[in-house]
Protein backbone atom coordinates (compact mmCIF):
# COMPACT_ATOMS: atom_id res chain seq x y z
CA UNK A 1 0.00 0.00 0.00
CA UNK A 2 1.68 3.15 -1.10
CA UNK A 3 1.53 6.60 1.24
CA UNK A 4 -0.90 8.32 -1.41
CA UNK A 5 -3.21 5.18 -0.50
CA UNK A 6 -2.58 6.08 3.13
CA UNK A 7 -3.18 9.54 2.72
CA UNK A 8 -6.50 9.01 0.91
CA UNK A 9 -7.37 7.25 3.62
CA UNK A 10 -6.61 9.53 6.39
CA UNK A 11 -8.88 12.08 4.77
CA UNK A 12 -11.53 9.85 4.65
CA UNK A 13 -11.64 9.15 8.27
CA UNK A 14 -10.95 12.86 9.12
CA UNK A 15 -13.97 14.13 6.95
CA UNK A 16 -16.37 10.93 8.68
CA UNK A 17 -15.34 12.54 12.21
CA UNK A 18 -16.57 16.42 10.64
CA UNK A 19 -19.31 15.41 9.44
CA UNK A 20 -20.39 13.60 12.88
CA UNK A 21 -19.77 16.45 14.07
CA UNK A 22 -21.79 18.79 11.69
CA UNK A 23 -24.47 16.32 12.16
CA UNK A 24 -24.52 17.15 15.67
CA UNK A 25 -24.81 20.38 15.89
CA UNK A 26 -21.56 21.15 16.93
CA UNK A 27 -20.77 24.62 16.25
CA UNK A 28 -17.92 24.53 13.42
CA UNK A 29 -15.21 26.78 13.50
CA UNK A 30 -14.13 28.58 10.22
CA UNK A 31 -10.61 27.81 10.96
CA UNK A 32 -9.00 25.72 13.62
CA UNK A 33 -8.21 27.11 17.02
CA UNK A 34 -5.82 24.28 17.83
CA UNK A 35 -3.98 23.00 14.81
CA UNK A 36 -4.31 20.08 13.00
CA UNK A 37 -6.10 18.67 16.46
CA UNK A 38 -8.49 16.57 13.72
CA UNK A 39 -5.88 15.71 11.81
CA UNK A 40 -4.49 14.37 14.55
CA UNK A 41 -7.58 12.45 15.71
CA UNK A 42 -7.76 11.39 12.56
CA UNK A 43 -3.95 10.14 12.11
CA UNK A 44 -4.35 8.04 15.66
CA UNK A 45 -7.22 6.40 14.69
CA UNK A 46 -5.50 5.35 10.88
CA UNK A 47 -2.50 4.56 12.57
CA UNK A 48 -4.44 2.60 15.24
CA UNK A 49 -6.25 0.50 12.56
CA UNK A 50 -3.04 0.07 10.12
CA UNK A 51 -1.60 -1.55 13.21
CA UNK A 52 -4.22 -4.13 13.42
CA UNK A 53 -3.87 -5.42 9.95
CA UNK A 54 -2.00 -7.80 8.01
CA UNK A 55 1.08 -6.23 6.50
CA UNK A 56 0.16 -5.16 2.58
CA UNK A 57 2.88 -7.34 1.15
CA UNK A 58 1.67 -10.66 2.38
CA UNK A 59 -1.01 -12.17 0.03
CA UNK A 60 -2.44 -14.47 2.27
CA UNK A 61 -2.64 -15.28 5.41
CA UNK A 62 -0.72 -18.24 4.45
CA UNK A 63 1.85 -16.05 3.13
CA UNK A 64 2.33 -14.85 6.32
CA UNK A 65 2.24 -17.42 8.59
CA UNK A 66 5.14 -18.80 7.07
CA UNK A 67 7.55 -15.81 7.06
CA UNK A 68 6.67 -15.49 11.11
CA UNK A 69 7.41 -19.69 11.17
CA UNK A 70 10.31 -18.99 9.22
CA UNK A 71 11.69 -16.06 11.83
CA UNK A 72 10.79 -16.96 15.10
CA UNK A 73 12.27 -20.29 14.99
CA UNK A 74 15.37 -18.28 14.97
CA UNK A 75 14.62 -17.62 18.64
CA UNK A 76 13.71 -21.77 18.74
CA UNK A 77 17.00 -22.99 17.26
CA UNK A 78 19.67 -20.45 19.54
CA UNK A 79 17.64 -21.96 22.45
CA UNK A 80 17.47 -25.09 21.50
CA UNK A 81 21.26 -25.46 21.24
CA UNK A 82 21.63 -23.59 24.62
CA UNK A 83 19.16 -25.63 26.71
CA UNK A 84 19.66 -28.83 25.28
CA UNK A 85 23.60 -28.99 25.51
CA UNK A 86 23.71 -28.23 28.81
CA UNK A 87 21.50 -31.38 29.67
CA UNK A 88 23.59 -33.78 27.05
CA UNK A 89 27.09 -32.35 28.45
CA UNK A 90 27.00 -34.69 31.16
CA UNK A 91 27.31 -37.72 28.27
CA UNK A 92 29.17 -35.86 26.00
CA UNK A 93 31.78 -35.05 28.53
CA UNK A 94 32.14 -38.97 29.89
CA UNK A 95 32.35 -39.98 25.86
CA UNK A 96 34.92 -37.50 25.00
CA UNK A 97 36.65 -37.99 28.48
CA UNK A 98 36.26 -33.76 29.31
CA UNK A 99 37.32 -32.75 32.86
CA UNK A 100 34.83 -31.03 35.05
CA UNK A 101 37.10 -28.00 34.93
CA UNK A 102 36.99 -28.27 31.42
CA UNK A 103 33.62 -28.52 31.24
CA UNK A 104 32.11 -25.10 31.01
CA UNK A 105 33.93 -24.28 27.53
CA UNK A 106 31.56 -26.43 25.04
CA UNK A 107 28.69 -24.45 26.65
CA UNK A 108 30.04 -21.31 27.20
CA UNK A 109 32.32 -20.94 23.51
CA UNK A 110 28.69 -20.97 21.95
CA UNK A 111 27.02 -18.20 23.80
CA UNK A 112 30.58 -16.12 23.05
CA UNK A 113 30.82 -16.41 19.80
CA UNK A 114 27.52 -15.42 19.37
CA UNK A 115 27.85 -12.41 21.38
CA UNK A 116 31.23 -11.22 19.77
CA UNK A 117 29.74 -11.48 16.32
CA UNK A 118 26.06 -10.60 16.70
CA UNK A 119 26.66 -6.17 16.47
CA UNK A 120 29.22 -6.63 13.72
CA UNK A 121 26.45 -9.33 12.03
CA UNK A 122 23.42 -6.79 12.66
CA UNK A 123 25.41 -4.02 11.04
CA UNK A 124 25.60 -6.31 7.87
CA UNK A 125 22.25 -6.86 7.72
CA UNK A 126 21.44 -3.26 7.84
CA UNK A 127 24.01 -2.40 5.52
CA UNK A 128 22.96 -5.48 2.73
CA UNK A 129 19.89 -6.37 3.67
CA UNK A 130 18.57 -9.09 6.36
CA UNK A 131 17.23 -11.70 4.50
CA UNK A 132 20.90 -12.41 3.12
CA UNK A 133 21.59 -12.43 6.44
CA UNK A 134 19.12 -14.38 7.84
CA UNK A 135 19.56 -17.34 5.03
CA UNK A 136 23.25 -17.51 5.46
CA UNK A 137 23.04 -17.67 9.03
CA UNK A 138 20.92 -20.31 9.24
CA UNK A 139 22.42 -22.50 6.34
CA UNK A 140 25.72 -21.91 8.43
CA UNK A 141 24.10 -23.59 11.89
CA UNK A 142 22.62 -26.58 9.60
CA UNK A 143 26.22 -27.51 8.36
CA UNK A 144 27.91 -27.06 11.92
CA UNK A 145 25.26 -28.80 13.55
CA UNK A 146 26.19 -31.36 11.42
CA UNK A 147 29.36 -31.33 11.57
CA UNK A 148 29.43 -31.00 15.48
CA UNK A 149 27.66 -33.94 16.18
CA UNK A 150 31.06 -36.21 14.90
CA UNK A 151 33.21 -34.30 17.04
CA UNK A 152 35.83 -37.19 18.07
CA UNK A 153 37.55 -35.36 21.20
CA UNK A 154 37.34 -32.13 23.65
CA UNK A 155 38.96 -29.70 21.08
CA UNK A 156 36.88 -30.06 18.09
CA UNK A 157 33.90 -29.79 19.98
CA UNK A 158 34.79 -26.68 21.43
CA UNK A 159 36.11 -25.07 18.25
CA UNK A 160 32.60 -26.88 16.42
CA UNK A 161 30.32 -25.46 19.13
CA UNK A 162 32.02 -22.01 18.64
CA UNK A 163 31.90 -22.06 15.15
CA UNK A 164 28.09 -22.88 15.61
CA UNK A 165 27.63 -19.86 16.98
CA UNK A 166 28.03 -17.51 14.21
CA UNK A 167 24.76 -18.58 12.73
CA UNK A 168 23.18 -17.35 15.22
CA UNK A 169 25.03 -13.88 15.24
CA UNK A 170 23.61 -13.43 11.52
CA UNK A 171 20.37 -14.49 11.93
CA UNK A 172 19.21 -13.19 15.43
CA UNK A 173 19.58 -9.70 14.43
CA UNK A 174 18.56 -9.96 11.12
CA UNK A 175 15.70 -12.16 12.15
CA UNK A 176 14.35 -9.30 14.83
CA UNK A 177 15.18 -6.62 11.76
CA UNK A 178 13.00 -8.52 9.14
CA UNK A 179 9.92 -8.23 12.00
CA UNK A 180 10.71 -4.46 12.66
CA UNK A 181 10.82 -3.20 9.04
CA UNK A 182 7.24 -5.04 8.26
CA UNK A 183 5.18 -4.73 11.41
CA UNK A 184 4.45 -1.57 12.14
CA UNK A 185 3.88 -0.49 15.91
CA UNK A 186 0.60 -1.72 17.49
CA UNK A 187 -1.13 -4.42 18.40
CA UNK A 188 -0.50 -7.25 15.59
CA UNK A 189 3.62 -6.15 16.13
CA UNK A 190 3.18 -6.75 19.69
CA UNK A 191 1.63 -10.20 19.26
CA UNK A 192 3.85 -11.34 16.48
CA UNK A 193 7.18 -10.03 19.01
CA UNK A 194 5.82 -11.97 21.94
CA UNK A 195 4.86 -15.42 19.39
CA UNK A 196 9.22 -14.56 18.62
CA UNK A 197 9.68 -14.54 22.48
CA UNK A 198 7.05 -17.72 23.21
CA UNK A 199 9.52 -19.90 20.49
CA UNK A 200 12.31 -19.37 23.45
CA UNK A 201 10.98 -21.43 25.80
CA UNK A 202 9.51 -23.66 23.13
CA UNK A 203 13.14 -24.04 21.98
CA UNK A 204 14.20 -24.83 25.31
CA UNK A 205 11.92 -27.43 26.07
CA UNK A 206 12.93 -29.20 22.84
CA UNK A 207 16.61 -28.84 23.58
CA UNK A 208 16.06 -30.85 26.59
CA UNK A 209 13.45 -33.20 25.63
CA UNK A 210 15.32 -34.03 22.97
CA UNK A 211 19.02 -33.97 24.51
CA UNK A 212 17.25 -36.02 27.15
CA UNK A 213 16.05 -38.99 24.70
CA UNK A 214 19.84 -39.01 22.66
CA UNK A 215 21.39 -38.98 26.23
CA UNK A 216 19.03 -41.91 27.77
CA UNK A 217 18.17 -43.84 24.75
CA UNK A 218 20.71 -43.22 22.18
CA UNK A 219 23.89 -41.37 21.00
CA UNK A 220 24.37 -37.50 22.33
CA UNK A 221 25.20 -37.22 18.60
CA UNK A 222 21.22 -38.04 17.82
CA UNK A 223 20.32 -34.71 19.59
CA UNK A 224 22.74 -32.28 16.65
CA UNK A 225 21.33 -34.57 13.87
CA UNK A 226 17.61 -33.44 14.71
CA UNK A 227 18.55 -29.80 15.52
CA UNK A 228 20.24 -30.10 12.29
CA UNK A 229 16.79 -31.13 10.71
CA UNK A 230 15.26 -28.45 12.56
CA UNK A 231 17.59 -25.76 11.07
CA UNK A 232 17.32 -27.57 7.37
CA UNK A 233 13.51 -26.60 7.82
CA UNK A 234 13.83 -23.57 8.13
CA UNK A 235 16.39 -22.91 5.45
CA UNK A 236 13.64 -24.36 3.11
CA UNK A 237 10.48 -22.35 4.75
CA UNK A 238 12.87 -19.19 4.44
CA UNK A 239 14.01 -18.98 1.21
CA UNK A 240 10.44 -19.09 -0.55
CA UNK A 241 8.80 -16.97 2.66
CA UNK A 242 10.96 -14.16 3.43
CA UNK A 243 10.84 -11.20 1.26
CA UNK A 244 14.16 -10.30 -0.34
CA UNK A 245 15.45 -6.63 0.62
CA UNK A 246 18.68 -7.14 -0.92
CA UNK A 247 17.91 -4.99 -3.85
CA UNK A 248 16.63 -1.87 -1.69
CA UNK A 249 19.42 -2.09 0.40
CA UNK A 250 21.91 -1.35 -2.99
CA UNK A 251 19.83 1.30 -4.26
CA UNK A 252 20.14 2.91 -0.71
CA UNK A 253 23.83 2.21 -0.84
CA UNK A 254 24.15 3.61 -4.24
CA UNK A 255 22.22 6.58 -3.97
CA UNK A 256 24.21 7.81 -0.59
CA UNK A 257 21.02 7.60 1.43
CA UNK A 258 21.84 4.15 3.58
CA UNK A 259 23.21 6.04 6.31
CA UNK A 260 24.86 2.59 7.43
CA UNK A 261 28.69 1.80 6.83
CA UNK A 262 31.13 -0.17 9.14
CA UNK A 263 34.85 0.56 10.30
CA UNK A 264 36.41 -2.25 10.58
CA UNK A 265 39.50 -1.41 12.77
CA UNK A 266 36.95 -1.59 16.28
CA UNK A 267 35.33 -4.16 15.62
CA UNK A 268 38.11 -6.25 15.24
CA UNK A 269 39.73 -5.27 18.64
CA UNK A 270 36.10 -5.42 19.97
CA UNK A 271 35.89 -8.82 19.23
CA UNK A 272 39.43 -10.31 20.11
CA UNK A 273 39.58 -8.40 23.14
CA UNK A 274 36.10 -10.26 24.41
CA UNK A 275 37.52 -13.49 23.21
CA UNK A 276 40.57 -13.08 25.49
CA UNK A 277 38.59 -11.78 28.81
CA UNK A 278 36.42 -14.20 28.64
CA UNK A 279 38.68 -16.78 27.97
CA UNK A 280 40.71 -15.16 30.80
CA UNK A 281 37.90 -14.81 33.84
CA UNK A 282 36.81 -18.89 32.24
CA UNK A 283 39.93 -19.90 32.73
CA UNK A 284 41.10 -18.49 35.69
CA UNK A 285 39.85 -20.81 38.12
CA UNK A 286 41.16 -23.90 36.98
CA UNK A 287 45.06 -22.24 36.15
CA UNK A 288 47.68 -23.85 38.22
CA UNK A 289 48.17 -20.39 40.17
CA UNK A 290 45.22 -18.70 39.32
CA UNK A 291 45.16 -15.06 37.95
CA UNK A 292 48.74 -15.11 38.27
CA UNK A 293 49.39 -17.90 35.60
CA UNK A 294 51.16 -16.19 32.47
CA UNK A 295 48.56 -17.06 30.17
CA UNK A 296 45.60 -16.06 32.39
CA UNK A 297 47.43 -12.87 32.81
CA UNK A 298 48.34 -12.38 29.59
CA UNK A 299 45.27 -12.94 27.93
CA UNK A 300 43.46 -10.94 30.23
CA UNK A 301 45.38 -7.58 30.13
CA UNK A 302 45.68 -8.52 25.77
CA UNK A 303 41.78 -8.87 25.95
CA UNK A 304 41.13 -5.32 27.99
CA UNK A 305 43.70 -3.28 26.03
CA UNK A 306 41.64 -4.17 23.03
CA UNK A 307 38.25 -3.44 24.31
CA UNK A 308 39.78 -0.10 25.41
CA UNK A 309 41.36 0.55 22.21
CA UNK A 310 38.67 -0.55 20.31
CA UNK A 311 36.12 1.27 21.77
CA UNK A 312 38.34 4.63 21.14
CA UNK A 313 38.51 3.14 17.63
CA UNK A 314 34.71 2.87 17.16
CA UNK A 315 33.78 6.06 18.57
CA UNK A 316 35.90 8.18 16.54
CA UNK A 317 34.78 6.04 13.55
CA UNK A 318 32.20 7.73 10.46
CA UNK A 319 29.63 4.91 11.18
CA UNK A 320 30.43 3.54 14.79
CA UNK A 321 29.23 -0.19 15.81
CA UNK A 322 27.26 1.31 18.33
CA UNK A 323 25.98 4.81 17.37
CA UNK A 324 26.12 7.41 20.08
CA UNK A 325 22.50 8.23 19.16
CA UNK A 326 21.18 4.97 20.83
CA UNK A 327 21.83 6.06 24.09
CA UNK A 328 20.03 9.50 23.53
CA UNK A 329 16.61 7.31 23.92
CA UNK A 330 14.77 7.91 26.87
CA UNK A 331 15.78 4.87 29.45
CA UNK A 332 17.86 3.02 27.19
CA UNK A 333 21.04 2.87 28.93
CA UNK A 334 19.59 1.71 32.37
CA UNK A 335 17.16 -0.81 30.38
CA UNK A 336 20.71 -2.34 28.58
CA UNK A 337 22.02 -2.43 32.18
CA UNK A 338 18.70 -3.94 34.03
CA UNK A 339 18.94 -6.78 31.01
CA UNK A 340 22.42 -7.37 31.49
CA UNK A 341 22.31 -8.51 34.91
CA UNK A 342 18.65 -10.56 34.53
CA UNK A 343 19.76 -12.19 31.30
CA UNK A 344 22.91 -13.32 33.46
CA UNK A 345 20.22 -14.77 35.76
CA UNK A 346 19.14 -17.01 32.88
CA UNK A 347 22.61 -18.40 31.78
CA UNK A 348 23.41 -19.52 35.35
CA UNK A 349 20.29 -20.70 36.32
CA UNK A 350 20.67 -22.59 32.92
CA UNK A 351 23.22 -24.74 33.75
CA UNK A 352 23.12 -25.01 37.21
CA UNK A 353 20.09 -26.10 37.67
CA UNK A 354 21.08 -28.90 35.50
CA UNK A 355 24.41 -29.50 37.68
CA UNK A 356 22.00 -29.53 40.62
CA UNK A 357 18.74 -31.83 39.57
CA UNK A 358 21.78 -34.14 38.11
CA UNK A 359 24.37 -34.62 40.89
CA UNK A 360 22.45 -33.68 43.81
CA UNK A 361 18.87 -34.60 42.97
CA UNK A 362 19.97 -37.75 41.10
CA UNK A 363 17.67 -36.33 37.62
CA UNK A 364 18.15 -38.67 34.72
CA UNK A 365 18.03 -36.92 31.42
CA UNK A 366 14.30 -37.96 31.28
CA UNK A 367 13.55 -36.62 34.82
CA UNK A 368 15.13 -33.06 33.81
CA UNK A 369 13.16 -33.03 30.78
CA UNK A 370 10.09 -33.29 33.16
CA UNK A 371 11.19 -31.56 35.92
CA UNK A 372 11.77 -28.48 33.34
CA UNK A 373 8.60 -28.73 32.18
CA UNK A 374 6.80 -25.95 33.82
CA UNK A 375 9.49 -23.42 32.90
CA UNK A 376 9.08 -24.46 29.00
CA UNK A 377 5.33 -24.25 29.13
CA UNK A 378 4.67 -21.37 31.37
CA UNK A 379 7.27 -19.38 29.20
CA UNK A 380 4.86 -20.49 25.78
CA UNK A 381 1.50 -19.00 28.10
CA UNK A 382 3.46 -15.50 29.29
CA UNK A 383 5.02 -15.60 25.92
CA UNK A 384 1.90 -15.68 24.04
CA UNK A 385 -1.00 -13.66 26.06
CA UNK A 386 1.96 -11.38 26.85
CA UNK A 387 1.61 -9.39 23.73
CA UNK A 388 -2.43 -8.98 24.61
CA UNK A 389 -0.92 -6.85 27.36
CA UNK A 390 1.78 -5.11 26.15
CA UNK A 391 -0.37 -2.09 24.73
CA UNK A 392 -2.30 -1.87 27.69
CA UNK A 393 0.21 -2.10 30.74
CA UNK A 394 3.35 -0.06 31.00
CA UNK A 395 6.65 -2.23 30.51
CA UNK A 396 8.39 -0.92 33.54
CA UNK A 397 5.58 -3.11 35.42
CA UNK A 398 5.95 -6.19 33.41
CA UNK A 399 10.23 -5.82 34.16
CA UNK A 400 9.67 -5.33 37.86
CA UNK A 401 7.23 -8.67 37.69
CA UNK A 402 9.73 -10.25 35.78
CA UNK A 403 12.93 -9.02 38.19
CA UNK A 404 10.81 -10.70 41.27
CA UNK A 405 10.68 -14.12 38.98
CA UNK A 406 14.15 -14.18 38.71
CA UNK A 407 14.79 -13.35 42.96
CA UNK A 408 12.18 -16.22 43.55
CA UNK A 409 13.96 -18.78 40.90
CA UNK A 410 17.68 -18.94 42.54
CA UNK A 411 16.50 -18.16 46.18
CA UNK A 412 14.04 -21.42 46.32
CA UNK A 413 17.56 -23.17 44.56
CA UNK A 414 19.66 -21.60 47.12
CA UNK A 415 17.41 -22.19 50.17
CA UNK A 416 16.48 -25.90 49.19
CA UNK A 417 17.21 -28.55 52.39
CA UNK A 418 18.70 -31.55 50.87
CA UNK A 419 15.71 -34.20 49.76
CA UNK A 420 13.39 -31.38 49.39
CA UNK A 421 10.34 -31.73 47.30
CA UNK A 422 10.67 -31.01 43.84
CA UNK A 423 6.56 -29.62 44.03
CA UNK A 424 7.59 -27.51 47.01
CA UNK A 425 10.95 -26.04 45.71
CA UNK A 426 11.99 -26.82 42.25
CA UNK A 427 8.29 -26.52 40.69
CA UNK A 428 8.42 -23.10 42.24
CA UNK A 429 11.45 -22.10 40.79
CA UNK A 430 10.76 -22.90 37.70
CA UNK A 431 7.63 -20.84 37.34
CA UNK A 432 9.83 -17.96 38.63
CA UNK A 433 12.28 -18.26 36.09
CA UNK A 434 9.88 -18.12 32.79
CA UNK A 435 8.52 -15.15 34.70
CA UNK A 436 11.61 -13.71 35.17
CA UNK A 437 13.13 -14.40 31.40
CA UNK A 438 9.67 -14.03 29.02
CA UNK A 439 8.19 -10.89 31.11
CA UNK A 440 11.18 -9.09 30.33
CA UNK A 441 12.96 -10.08 26.37
CA UNK A 442 9.14 -9.35 25.12
CA UNK A 443 9.63 -5.54 26.90
CA UNK A 444 12.76 -4.90 25.38
CA UNK A 445 12.46 -6.81 22.18
CA UNK A 446 9.59 -4.52 21.40
CA UNK A 447 11.26 -1.55 22.97
CA UNK A 448 14.48 -1.72 21.10
CA UNK A 449 12.38 -2.19 17.37
CA UNK A 450 9.74 0.57 18.56
CA UNK A 451 12.80 3.41 19.55
CA UNK A 452 15.30 2.72 16.88
CA UNK A 453 14.48 3.76 12.86
CA UNK A 454 14.39 1.70 10.00
CA UNK A 455 17.54 1.73 8.66
CA UNK A 456 18.80 0.37 12.44
CA UNK A 457 16.34 -2.24 12.92
CA UNK A 458 19.33 -4.88 12.21
CA UNK A 459 21.25 -3.70 15.19
CA UNK A 460 17.67 -3.47 17.55
CA UNK A 461 18.20 -7.15 17.32
CA UNK A 462 21.63 -7.39 17.48
CA UNK A 463 21.75 -5.07 20.83
CA UNK A 464 18.80 -7.18 22.21
CA UNK A 465 20.66 -10.59 21.45
CA UNK A 466 24.09 -9.43 22.12
CA UNK A 467 23.16 -8.23 25.72
CA UNK A 468 21.48 -11.86 26.82
CA UNK A 469 24.76 -13.58 24.62
CA UNK A 470 27.60 -11.40 26.54
CA UNK A 471 26.13 -11.41 29.85
CA UNK A 472 25.62 -15.86 29.68
CA UNK A 473 28.37 -16.26 28.82
CA UNK A 474 30.47 -13.49 31.11
CA UNK A 475 28.76 -14.58 34.15
CA UNK A 476 28.98 -18.23 33.28
CA UNK A 477 32.54 -17.81 33.94
CA UNK A 478 32.27 -15.49 37.16
CA UNK A 479 29.73 -18.61 38.53
CA UNK A 480 32.57 -21.33 37.39
CA UNK A 481 35.22 -19.08 39.40
CA UNK A 482 32.73 -19.03 43.22
CA UNK A 483 31.71 -22.60 42.58
CA UNK A 484 35.55 -23.97 41.78
CA UNK A 485 36.67 -21.41 44.73
CA UNK A 486 34.07 -22.86 47.43
CA UNK A 487 33.61 -26.48 46.77
CA UNK A 488 36.72 -28.02 47.98
CA UNK A 489 36.15 -26.38 51.14
CA UNK A 490 32.38 -26.31 51.36
CA UNK A 491 31.50 -29.56 48.88
CA UNK A 492 29.95 -29.70 45.62
CA UNK A 493 26.52 -29.11 46.85
CA UNK A 494 27.37 -25.77 48.76
CA UNK A 495 29.76 -24.81 45.70
CA UNK A 496 26.21 -25.04 43.41
CA UNK A 497 24.29 -23.12 45.70
CA UNK A 498 26.82 -20.15 45.66
CA UNK A 499 25.83 -20.11 42.13
CA UNK A 500 22.50 -19.80 43.04
CA UNK A 501 23.37 -16.71 45.52
CA UNK A 502 25.26 -15.19 42.77
CA UNK A 503 22.34 -15.25 40.05
CA UNK A 504 20.31 -13.74 42.98
CA UNK A 505 22.63 -11.26 43.56
CA UNK A 506 22.56 -10.13 39.49
CA UNK A 507 18.46 -10.46 39.53
CA UNK A 508 18.62 -7.64 42.76
CA UNK A 509 20.52 -5.45 40.86
CA UNK A 510 18.27 -5.94 37.77
CA UNK A 511 15.71 -5.30 39.39
CA UNK A 512 16.41 -2.13 41.71
CA UNK A 513 17.93 -0.68 38.55
CA UNK A 514 14.41 -1.54 36.87
CA UNK A 515 12.54 0.05 39.92
CA UNK A 516 14.80 3.24 39.77
CA UNK A 517 15.91 4.47 36.50
CA UNK A 518 13.75 2.74 33.63
CA UNK A 519 10.49 4.09 32.82
CA UNK A 520 9.02 1.80 29.28
CA UNK A 521 5.47 3.14 28.61
CA UNK A 522 2.78 0.73 26.71
CA UNK A 523 3.86 -0.71 23.53
CA UNK A 524 1.10 1.05 21.69
CA UNK A 525 0.59 2.73 18.11
CA UNK A 526 2.08 5.49 19.78
CA UNK A 527 5.60 5.22 19.76
CA UNK A 528 7.98 7.30 18.12
CA UNK A 529 8.15 5.14 14.82
CA UNK A 530 4.88 6.17 14.57
CA UNK A 531 4.92 9.51 15.38
CA UNK A 532 7.26 9.79 12.76
CA UNK A 533 5.48 8.35 10.21
CA UNK A 534 2.12 10.38 11.38
CA UNK A 535 4.45 13.55 10.75
CA UNK A 536 5.19 12.17 7.34
CA UNK A 537 1.64 11.77 6.35
CA UNK A 538 0.39 15.16 8.01
CA UNK A 539 3.26 17.12 5.58
CA UNK A 540 2.82 15.38 2.41
CA UNK A 541 -1.01 16.17 3.33
CA UNK A 542 -0.75 19.73 3.60
CA UNK A 543 2.04 19.66 0.52
CA UNK A 544 4.66 20.62 2.68
CA UNK A 545 7.86 18.91 1.72
CA UNK A 546 9.43 16.16 3.19
CA UNK A 547 13.30 15.16 3.45
CA UNK A 548 14.36 12.70 0.62
CA UNK A 549 15.46 9.65 3.23
CA UNK A 550 11.72 8.47 4.39
CA UNK A 551 11.30 4.59 4.63
CA UNK A 552 9.13 3.09 2.35
CA UNK A 553 6.02 3.65 5.10
CA UNK A 554 6.63 6.85 5.73
CA UNK A 555 8.90 6.28 8.82
CA UNK A 556 11.56 9.02 9.15
CA UNK A 557 14.66 7.16 9.37
CA UNK A 558 16.59 9.93 12.55
CA UNK A 559 15.60 9.37 16.00
CA UNK A 560 12.99 11.31 17.57
CA UNK A 561 11.35 11.56 20.89
CA UNK A 562 7.53 11.39 20.84
CA UNK A 563 7.04 14.77 22.53
CA UNK A 564 9.28 16.71 20.17
CA UNK A 565 7.50 14.89 17.06
CA UNK A 566 3.57 15.58 18.38
CA UNK A 567 5.23 19.40 19.00
CA UNK A 568 6.01 19.51 15.06
CA UNK A 569 2.67 18.03 14.40
CA UNK A 570 0.71 20.75 15.76
CA UNK A 571 2.67 23.63 14.38
CA UNK A 572 1.69 22.37 11.04
CA UNK A 573 -0.27 25.19 9.66
CA UNK A 574 -4.11 24.76 10.16
CA UNK A 575 -6.27 23.67 8.21
CA UNK A 576 -10.08 24.35 7.43
CA UNK A 577 -11.98 20.57 7.13
CA UNK A 578 -14.64 20.94 4.13
CA UNK A 579 -17.83 18.62 5.69
CA UNK A 580 -19.67 19.63 2.47
CA UNK A 581 -20.30 15.89 0.48
CA UNK A 582 -19.12 17.33 -2.80
CA UNK A 583 -15.54 18.43 -1.51
CA UNK A 584 -15.44 15.34 1.07
CA UNK A 585 -11.25 14.59 0.68
CA UNK A 586 -10.32 18.20 -0.24
CA UNK A 587 -8.21 20.79 2.01
CA UNK A 588 -10.47 23.87 1.46
CA UNK A 589 -7.69 26.14 2.30
CA UNK A 590 -4.90 27.19 4.87
CA UNK A 591 -4.93 30.67 7.30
Amino acid sequence: MTRSTHVDQLWATTNRIVSHRTASNVPQMEYSDKPALDLEMALDEDLEELGRKRPAMFTSAWAEFGFCYSIVMSQLLTEYFVSGFNVVLPTVANDLNIAPESATWPAAAFSLVVSAFLIIFGRFADMYGGSIAYLVGVIWLTIFSVVTSFAQDEIMLDVCRALQGLGPAAFLPSGMMLLGVVYRPGYRKNIVFSIYGACAPLGFFLGIFFAGVAGQYSTWRLYFWIGAGLSASTVALAWFCVPSDWAEKRELRRSGQGGVGIDFKGPFLIVCGLVLFVFAITDMAHAPNGIKTWYILTTLVVGIAGLMLGFWFDSHAKFPLIPGSIFKVKSMTPLIIAMFFSFASLGIFLLYSTYYMTEIMGGTPMQLVGWFTPMALGGCIIGTVGGTVLHKIPGTAILILAGLGWIVAPLLFALAPDGANYWYFTFWSMLGATIGIDGSFNVVSVFMSTHLPVHQQGLAGALVNSVLQLSIAVFLAVADMVVAYTEDDQGRRQGLKNAFWLELACAGTALVVSVLFVDVKVADHNGPQAVDEKKGKAAKAQGIDKPARMSSEGRDEGIISSAEAKAELTSLPPVVLQSNPSRSSEVVGER
